[in-house]
């Protein structure tokens, strides 16, 4: 059964999501994992794709979009088709995908935004009537 697991973030700032998962994939990345990034649109897409390129000096988190890298370790993809992809999900859409029960882990990430917190709680929802298992974490500071 795939586990997810809330981050709700201490900020209003929708951009602190991106940073976020910039942090969380190359966390999880570094641990083994294989890790599909559901953007919203290729806007949000090229703005993570800049973001982890520039988010820390010091280390380089290998990824690419779905088109060009589909089977690659970090993948960055739109749409509802995350290809044979099935490790860990961090969805930034503002909707469950379609494809959110083939993973391992889904990792929401949520900010105080009227929008994203109202999205997330849609989801959660959904998510808690599917059975799936439940988990957040209120961080204190980013």
């Amino acid at each position: 059964m795939t586990k997810v697991d809330f981050y709700i973030l201490p900020s209003a700032d929708p951009s602190a999501r991106l940073d976020f998962a910039c942090k969380l994939t190359e966390k999880a990345w570094r641990m083994g994992h294989r890790i599909y990034l559901h953007c919203s649109d290729a806007a949000q897409r090229d703005d993570l794709d800049a973001r982890l390129w520039a988010f820390k000096g010091e280390s380089f988190v290998p990824h690419g979009p779905a088109e060009s890298e589909p089977q690659g370790l970090i993948v960055l993809g739109l749409g509802d088709d995350c290809g044979q992809h099935q490790d860990l999900l961090v969805n930034l859409d503002l909707k469950v995908p379609v494809f959110a029960k083939q993973f391992a882990r889904v990792a929401e990430v949520v900010v105080e935004d009227p929008t994203i917190r109202s999205a997330a709680r849609e989801s959660f929802r959904f998510y808690r009537e599917q059975g799936y298992s439940l988990q957040d974490h209120r961080l204190q500071r980013l």
